[in-house]
């Protein structure tokens, strides 16, 4: 039997004035996701734990079927699996944005999309200034996204502390003044002084300061962890399983769980990704003989992050017709299959954040009953005696069979 997961990254949202009241899912023309509503079940998840920040790290660790309160350690670790750098127990990964700040305000968690090579020369500047400190190293990602590593001490495990040690993602506090989120408890010294290190150094980079307004400001360091440890999805779940995505936070999950990752040519992690493309390698890698595909798309939450209604609206369309309705046609061809379709977490248009509560999802195939439900949406998944309160739990429900 083929299985397949569809992720349109925090897609979940409120209805929205700007499109007639209605939430994106509501407002989106989505054929297929409805017809796997129609063919199957619908219900509500909650993948964020109250307990914890709301976050793909740790939605998508519930989405693959692990309780995040057992095993999630930081966001940072996570990526640092997806780039292959390799922590000892001591170590810690933190993240590390380019961001635009300007009077004390984060204007721009992403410096505008900063380009790879002009991050690239970035980066350069943060590690030729901590060259006399072989504990710190900095690792390029990709535009905004980056690493900064560090190493323990002669086996001391360093300044930090989990949980003590706080920081804020910055995509949650755009258009906000940064001083109450900046990062806190044991070590959080440590990392403001770095974060004002950087600044004089960006201001002398030639390529970043010829972008003008757009320019990256400084770094902000945050989702801080240690390594996490994690038995294989195949372990847990009997499945071979792959996962498509342009973000190195799916990548590094899919690694740690013993995922393949799939590399697709046009995969942006933005608004401008090649939706057709992802579609046809999720095909491809199912025909290879993989189990399970796993395809995430980030458009929808960069939607959200920026504001923009009509945009989440139009990804959502994009991945119906080029993911859904592809992949779903194929499974369909192959005889026994399962296909379920769920983000990891709401990202609200209203607050350009990512948010706590409950997402639909929908799933269809052989094993499962369908219920009278025929559209997927938050309004209706908010009607349906399917609700699970540990979001980690509809994966083993998915494979089980409703």
């Amino acid at each position: 039997m083929k299985f397949a997961l569809v992720i349109p990254d925090g897609c979940a949202d409120e209805s929205q004035p700007s499109l007639s009241h209605k939430t994106p899912l509501q407002a989106a023309h989505v054929p297929h996701m409805d017809e796997v509503a129609r063919l199957g079940i619908v219900g509500q998840a909650d993948h964020v734990p109250a307990s914890m920040p709301s976050g793909s790290d740790v939605g998508t660790m519930s989405l693959f079927g692990y309780d995040p309160l057992k095993y999630h350690t930081g966001r940072a670790p996570i990526e640092a699996a997806a780039q292959g750098i390799t922590l000892g127990p001591d170590d810690w990964a933190i993240r590390c944005n380019f961001v635009t700040v300007i009077n004390e305000v984060m204007k721009s968690f992403t410096a505008s999309q900063i380009p790879n090579d002009v991050g690239a020369a970035l980066i350069e500047e943060l590690q030729r200034d901590q060259c006399g400190d072989p504990h710190w190293k900095y690792f390029t990602g990709v535009s905004y996204r980056n690493l900064l590593i560090y190493r323990a001490r002669d086996g001391q495990p360093g300044p930090f502390s989990m949980p003590e040690t706080t920081s804020t993602p910055p995509h949650d506090i755009t258009d906000q003044p940064i001083g109450p989120h900046l990062p806190g408890g044991p070590g959080g010294d440590v990392l403001r002084a770095l974060m004002e290190r950087s600044k004089p150094l960006f201001q002398q980079c030639a390529l970043n300061t010829a972008r003008g307004d757009q320019a990256a400001t400084q770094t902000w360091l945050w989702g801080q962890g240690k390594r996490p440890s994690f038995p294989s999805f195949q372990e847990r779940f009997g499945k071979r399983g792959a996962v498509i995505t342009a973000v190195d936070l799916l990548r590094g999950m899919g690694r740690l769980v013993g995922f393949d990752v799939v590399e697709v040519p046009g995969a942006t992690g933005y608004l401008d990704t090649d939706y057709a493309a992802k579609g046809r390698y999720a095909i491809d890698t199912l025909k290879s003989g993989m189990d399970f595909i796993v395809v995430h798309v980030e458009a929808t939450d960069e939607a959200s992050h920026e504001g923009h209604a009509h945009e989440k609206v139009k990804a959502l369309e994009q991945i119906d017709q080029h993911i859904v309705g592809p992949v779903h046609e194929y499974l369909r061809s192959q005889g026994d299959y399962r296909l379920v379709i769920c983000p990891d977490h709401p990202t609200f248009l209203r607050t350009k954040t990512h948010s706590h509560g409950y997402v639909p999802f929908t799933m269809c195939g052989t094993g499962i009953t369908a219920d009278d439900l025929a559209t997927y949406d938050e309004v209706t998944a908010a009607k349906t005696a399917i609700t699970l309160d540990q979001g980690s739990e509809l994966m083993p429900l998915f494979f089980r069979g409703a």
